[in-house]
Order: structure tokens, then C-alpha cells, then sequence
């Protein structure tokens, strides 16, 4: 793709190999699947729960026993395996909010939805920017959320059941067997259970709203979209938190944690980006100048100053 004078650059792939990575890697787990089906045995549990169970194990003996330093050390690796991901998704976001201003002219421009979508979808191409690719890390994420909960049920939910589920999940390695039975207690959380002291559900909501803060563009093309971007910001904390009411503190533990990251990793991405602790703490104004003629709004200048003096 060509880039225009003054213009910033984009990071875009070959017009070969654009989509070609997420098909093969789409192909390879269906094979998995199809694989492991075939042979009676429940593809979830051998794909995703029993590797994290046997990860988990790992980490609490490299750790001496703290399963909680293991989630966290877990929730690191995570990160910094999605860490491509994670920046293709910020460049997206990045480069979604530099084309606003030429979006908006298309609203303006084209009245008839099939044009206006035409003009969009080819201002998209031409600009090298997947409005989808936002979504990929936090889709690749609900597989792995949904996994580890089922591994603390079974690993620290102290129930005589989840102790035979999971003798019979370890992988042959002694090693791993030195680690049962694991240690439940981690600072003043039961990683089996939720927590009663509502303080992690808190930590989970303040977290979530302070990377949703950070990482949302604050240019968006329209007062529409500023509100929706900050309904967003109320809504994901807020289902986070009562999420955490009733999973695992373990669950919740990994939410912080992968949070802190996210906002570590949007600073060096994006940095500060003139956000201080007021921007955080206070919503941002909605300019109701934006859509004003410039004419119009001089015009209103001097209006009010003539009838100051």
C-alpha cells in the first residue's frame, strides 16, 4: 500500500498473506478437535483444561507451593504470549481513530447506506485497517477464562469429586504429583471460592475501567460515538464485578493482574496521551462546537463579545 505525504504509516501485511495466519491456525484446531473426538475422549478437557491443570502444577512447585504466585506468573505468560495480538489490536484502535475525520465526511457525503458502506469498506482497504481486529485478543481470552475456571473447580474447589477429577488429569510426571494437595490460601483469598470481602470484585471493576480508560481512543468522529465509548467504559467494569461475585477468586486474581499489564503495555504503546489523574477520575466533555460550521461558530464568538462590552 502506498502512503501519502504527511501521512502516518500503517502496519499492514502482503496482500498474500493477509488472513492467512488466523485460517490456518482455525485449521489446525479443528483438526485437533476432530482428532481427540475421535478417539472418545472430550476435546476440551484434553485441548485446553488438563495443559492449563498440568501448567498450573508446574508453576506451584517452581514456586514452592504458593498457588496464588502461580496464577500470577500464569496470567504473565498469557500476556506475553498474546503480546502480537494485543499490539495488532492497539495499532487497529490507533489506526481506527487517525481515519475518524474522513469517516465523518463520508456520513456527511453519502446519504444512500449501500454507498456510504462502499465508501467506508474502501476507506478501510485503502487505510489497511480491520475494524474487526479489536475483537481477536479478548475472543482468544474467553477460551482461556472459561478453562481456568473449570481448572480451579477442580484443582483448589475442595470438593472430594475435584480431588478424583483431578488425579486422573495429572500428567505422568511425578513431579507435578508433589504438588497435591495444593495450598488455598493466597494473601487473605480463597482461590476456590469467591470473595466474601468484596475487596478482589472492587480491585477486578477499578482495574478493568482504568484500562478500558486508557486504551479507548479519546477522538472519536461524533458525540455519538463519545458516548458510546464511555457507556462502554461503565458497562465492561460493572460485568466484570458481578462476574467476580461468583466465580473463583483465582478467576479474579488473574483479571487484576492481566489488567495492571494492559495498562502498563497501553502506556508504552500509546503513551500518556495527556491523561492525568482527572481525565481518569472525571468523564471527558463533549464538545458541542465539533459539528459547528467554523462561519457559524466565529460569528457566535463575536456575538457574545459585542454584547460584553
Amino acid at each position: 500500500m502506498r502512503r501519502r505525504p504527511g501521512t502516518a504509516a500503517t502496519f499492514t501485511q502482503a496482500p498474500g498473506m493477509r488472513g492467512r495466519t488466523p485460517l490456518l491456525l482455525l485449521s489446525l484446531l479443528i483438526g485437533a478437535v476432530m482428532l481427540v473426538a475421535s478417539s472418545g475422549r472430550n476435546p476440551w478437557d484434553v485441548l485446553f483444561i488438563d495443559p492449563m491443570i498440568n501448567i498450573l502444577l508446574l508453576l506451584n512447585n517452581v514456586f514452592l507451593g504458593y498457588f496464588g504466585v502461580a496464577i500470577i506468573v500464569f496470567t504473565v505468560l498469557m500476556r506475553v504470549v498474546t503480546l502480537p495480538l494485543t499490539l495488532r489490536q492497539y495499532q487497529s484502535t490507533r489506526a481506527l481513530s487517525a481515519i475518524q475525520p474522513r469517516l465523518q465526511e463520508i456520513q456527511k457525503k453519502y446519504k444512500d447506506p449501500r454507498r456510504r458502506q462502499e465508501e467506508t469498506l474502501k476507506l478501510y482497504r485503502e487505510a489497511g485497517v480491520n475494524p474487526l481486529g479489536c475483537l481477536l485478543p479478548m475472543l482468544i481470552q474467553f477460551p482461556v477464562w472459561i478453562a481456568l475456571y473449570r481448572a480451579l473447580v477442580v484443582m483448589v474447589g475442595g470438593t472430594p469429586e475435584g480431588m478424583v477429577s483431578l488425579a486422573g488429569r495429572i500428567y505422568p510426571w511425578a513431579y507435578l504429583y508433589e504438588a497435591v494437595p495444593l495450598r488455598q490460601r493466597f494473601l487473605w483469598l480463597h482461590l476456590g471460592r469467591p470473595d466474601v470481602t468484596f475487596i478482589l470484585p472492587i480491585l477486578v471493576g477499578i482495574t478493568t475501567w482504568i484500562q478500558q480508560k486508557v486504551s479507548t481512543p479519546s477522538s472519536a468522529a461524533t458525540r455519538e460515538q463519545q458516548q458510546m465509548n464511555q457507556m462502554l467504559n461503565w458497562m465492561m467494569p460493572l460485568m466484570f464485578v458481578w462476574i467476580t461475585l461468583a466465580v473463583p477468586s483465582g478467576l479474579g486474581l488473574y483479571w487484576v493482574v492481566s489488567n495492571i499489564i494492559g495498562v502498563v503495555t497501553s502506556y508504552f504503546v500509546y503513551g500518556s496521551r495527556g491523561l492525568g489523574w482527572r481525565q481518569l477520575l472525571l468523564p471527558q466533555p463533549t464538545a458541542r462546537t465539533v459539528s459547528q460550521p467554523k462561519g457559524k461558530r466565529e460569528g457566535h464568538v463575536k456575538g457574545r463579545s459585542r454584547s460584553n462590552r
